[in-house]
């Protein structure tokens, strides 16, 4: 039995190259990979990268959905049935609507997929594929194999996996909505493994939310800390209270902590359900704090939100170069489907496309739905205008001789490495046709 596993590609503009920051090693494709019995052939597709072989010799083809690429998977999946060949799709976008996804493919996994990986493998072999497994919130206690990653070019960043879920309930997040607002913490000794054997420098440690259990977390630093690495997470802004954690995520390695602020006001963050990061009062003081702890700041805002209007998205911009952050994102705000976003938006009538995912037009950094109090088009052209600022020859010169004073010497000039390309891809991530000019052109 032979097995080709497919990472589809969220799109690109024709006689363009895809988004170089959007190729992460597929940790998901390693994880299905280390569950799969070594007597099954297995090959992997990734679609950013190559061009995918719809001829090869196969007899199942799994594919890991997101929203994003929803109708890229759909259409990849129509070309493999058309030869008679089973599709199986997984992820958060089928777990998320697996009614939908059932119509473009032969079995949907629900959930995680450790619980019943085997039992569909053994369903495809006796020609008893089922419609749907129901693979819940399992145990993940394997370490993802990434054979399959040899002569792929991803980027020079080991994820490593920490902990699944988040124990807060924000509106627009499909990763609550996935784990009923739980967070599971991974056993520390295969995170070590992973660690130890892989040949990269920097880690990305895969946690939505990686101090959303202290006492864990404390642990798993202290762990960690012999290893010498260097590494990047996300955590909440409320850290910053807990010199303690602080200091142990210093020493363990951590160089940069992705932290959501969302918005700065507080209307907002009580509509998105997001009231915890109020900081209102000591906001600036949390953010110095990190910042004397030695820690970069990876910080993320989101617009679209009843309150906001073109001042919102100037005061984050504002906010941002204030504290010099080591990188600053600026997105809109997007409805996924099934969440309480989504199911608000809805009934408020104010969705531009009832399934944005799979609309013919609908590209990448443009909303689908209707804010209060400024247009769609207005706010899409905001958010790329505070990219294009915080990406400025002056503003990245001036974060990163910030920069230099609260990171390591190896991560200043990955710092520059990273922001100039940021800054170059500003414009090149503006209107990429979603699903769109994939299979035509090469890589």
């Amino acid at each position: 039995m032979k097995i080709t596993f497919i990472l589809p590609a969220i799109g690109k503009k024709p006689g363009q190259k895809y988004i170089g920051t959007w190729k992460m090693e597929p940790l998901t494709i390693a994880q299905l990979k280390a569950l799969t019995p070594e007597d099954i052939e297995t090959e992997l597709f990734d679609d950013r990268l190559e061009l995918i072989g719809y001829d090869t010799d196969t007899d199942l083809v799994c594919i890991t959905v997101e929203t994003y690429t929803a109708k890229r998977s759909y259409r990849i999946a129509a070309r493999f049935r058309e030869r008679g060949i089973p599709v199986v799709m997984g992820g958060y976008h089928a777990t998320l609507c697996p009614e939908e996804a059932i119509e473009y493919c032969d079995s949907v996994i629900i959930g995680n997929a450790e619980a019943v990986w085997h039992t569909m493998l053994h369903d495809v072999q006796h020609g008893q594929l089922r419609r749907f497994y129901q693979g819940g919130t399992a145990e993940y206690d394997i370490r993802p194999d990434k054979s399959l990653f040899t002569d792929k070019k991803y980027l020079p960043v080991s994820l490593v996996e920490t902990g699944r879920g988040c124990i807060h309930r924000c509106e627009f997040c499909s990763i609550s909505k996935f784990y009923c607002s739980r967070y599971y913490c991974r056993e520390h000794r295969l995170i070590l493994e992973d660690i130890t054997d892989s040949p990269n420098k920097y880690f990305f440690l895969v946690d939505d939310n990686l101090v959303a259990d202290r006492k864990n977390a404390m642990r798993l630093f202290e762990e960690i800390t012999p290893l010498h690495i260097k590494w990047a997470g996300q955590g909440t802004l409320s850290m910053a209270k807990d010199e303690a954690l602080l200091k142990a995520m210093k020493k363990s390695g951590c160089e940069v902590i992705l932290i959501g602020f969302e918005s700065l006001n507080k209307e907002n963050l009580q509509q998105m359900n997001k009231s915890f990061n109020y900081a209102l009062g000591e906001r600036d003081e949390l953010v110095q704090r990190v910042h004397d702890a030695g820690l970069g700041i990876y910080a993320t805002f989101v617009f679209g939100y009843d309150n906001d209007d073109e001042g919102t998205v100037a005061d984050a911009l504002a906010f941002a170069k204030k504290h010099n952050f080591y990188t600053a994102a600026f997105n809109h705000l997007l409805p996924f489907p099934n969440t309480p976003l989504y199911d608000r938006l809805k009934a408020e009538n104010r969705l531009i496309y009832d399934k944005w995912w799979l609309e013919d037009g609908y590209n990448y950094g443009e909303l689908s739905f209707h804010p209060r109090r400024i247009s769609a088009s207005k706010l899409s052209q905001l958010c790329r205008d505070a990219r294009k600022e915080f990406s400025s020859a002056k503003t990245v010169l001036s974060r990163g001789f910030a920069s230099l004073g609260r990171t390591s010497p190896l991560m200043w000039g990955l710092f520059w490495a990273m922001n100039l390309r940021l800054g170059e891809e500003v414009d090149q991530k503006m209107h990429v046709p979603i699903g769109e000019n994939l299979d035509e052109l090469p890589k």
